[in-house]
């Protein structure tokens, strides 16, 4: 308790010096909970220190990207000798090739890929790539589904925008934005009137297929199922954003927990073991539109990156053993469960929504279904409830819009720890 955090208030205040808001990224500047950020130092297994050398159980993860926890031993080891042999080379290595071998064997609907160096590159040329292939304009997408920064998909589009009450980004020209079809989450209806409103001229339907940037909301039974009759029929691309869901979910994404193939796929996070990196890909004929083969261009300097592909290529390997899913499918349901009890006997109006190891402690009165009922949350009590939390050294995500991460390197103990230290902060609010 009262955890004492001199250095990282000294180190925040250099960083706002010459970093915008004091941060590379706006959630990390705490805005939606108040105070002062931690600043990171070291991070092994379950846990991260800060300057303080604070130690603190965490739930973010690098925002899912740790699924095996911090510096794993396998994936350091990758690295270290990946770094002695070259960082960069801007031609192709044979890692790459592994690396997308990998990948299509696990996820059967990639048929062909282009890695890039974010989740925002992803989405973006997949967009383009939707567009180039059908010789249409718009997209649409889904209110509180955050497919990157890219122009096409700054409305509505939860997240850190959720986080900072914007539903659109200034610097996106208007034409653009007109290009974006908004649409409620969960909300089949809503999608067929707009193919009937638009027909012909929807390029591409993209999706998170388990909404985990408004906080985690899972696909209602139908859903997927019918949106991908739907773009069948309007000869329009399906685009599942696994950015998140990719590899954490199932060996196959969330594309196969719900059996549904979608035309491209965008990865992420995990694929890259902690490294920046990210890909496209899907059927063969869509993705041969891109140049050299195509007339679509997109290129990246850093694409492929070394580095990445051989910390993403042991991060493949130590997922397909067998039975590391379930394993950790059952220790995140152990976390939510506990979670839902304390919060019954606290009397406290909230719910923990969850799908495999994503999760959110959602402050809200009813079931979450879309970002309408998200946003009806109290954002107010979860800054409580954060602070709470990591004063008794628990890092949750600074926002109610964002999913928590479990790891394979959380063990029961720590999943114990983390329950008691809810039952005590509960008891603050």
């Amino acid at each position: 308790m009262n955890k004492k955090r001199p250095k990282s208030e000294e180190m925040f205040r250099r960083a706002e010096k010459h970093l915008v808001g004091g941060v590379n990224s706006p959630v990390r500047a705490f805005g939606a909970v108040g105070g002062t950020p931690i600043i990171g130092a070291r991070g092994a297994g379950a846990r991260v220190w800060d300057a303080d050398d604070n130690s603190y159980l965490d739930y973010v993860c690098s925002w899912g990207a740790l699924i095996l926890g911090h510096a794993h031993p396998a994936i350091a080891a990758a690295v270290a000798d990946q770094a002695r042999r070259g960082t960069s080379f801007g031609i192709t290595t044979e890692l790459e090739i592994e690396l997308a071998e990998r990948i299509c064997a696990a996820i059967p609907s990639i048929e062909k890929l282009r890695f890039v160096s974010s989740g925002t590159e992803a989405t973006m040329s997949a967009a383009r790539v939707a567009r180039g292939y059908t010789g249409r304009d718009l997209l649409l997408k889904f209110e509180g589904c955050y497919h990157g920064h890219a122009d096409s998909f700054l409305s509505e589009a939860g997240s850190g925008l959720a986080t900072f009450g914007i539903s659109a980004s200034a610097g996106v020209p208007q034409t653009t934005a007109a290009l974006t079809i908004n649409l409620p989450y969960n909300d089949i209806a809503a999608v067929q009137k707009a193919f009937e409103a638009h027909h012909g001229k929807i390029a591409a339907v993209i999706v998170e297929p388990v909404a985990a940037n408004m906080g985690v909301v899972p696909p209602s039974q139908d859903f997927l199922h019918d949106l991908r009759e739907i773009t069948l029929r309007g000869k329009t691309l399906l685009i599942f954003d696994e950015v998140i869901t990719g590899f954490r979910l199932a060996w196959g994404g969330a594309q196969a927990l719900y059996r549904i193939t979608p035309d491209l796929t965008t990865l992420g996070k995990i694929i890259g073991g902690g490294l920046p990196v990210a890909a496209y890909g899907g059927r063969r004929e869509i993705m041969d539109r891109l140049a050299p083969l195509g007339d679509v261009y997109q290129a990246g300097t850093l694409s492929g990156n070394p580095l990445a592909m051989r910390a993403g290529i042991e991060t493949l390997k130590l997922l397909a053993a067998p039975g590391f899913y379930a394993q950790l499918d059952d220790r995140a349901a152990r976390l939510a469960a506990s979670l839902r009890r304390e919060l019954t006997a606290s009397g406290i109006e909230a719910r923990v929504q969850a799908v495999g190891s994503l999760m959110t402690l959602f402050f809200a009165s009813q079931p979450v279904t879309n970002y309408a009922e998200a946003k009806k949350s109290d954002t107010a009590r979860f800054a409580k409830f954060f602070h709470a939390m990591l004063e008794r050294g628990i890092l949750l995500p600074p926002s109610q819009f964002e999913a928590l991460f479990v790891s394979a390197a959380h063990t029961d103990e720590e999943s114990d720890a983390t329950v008691r230290a809810a039952r005590e902060s509960l008891r603050t609010l």
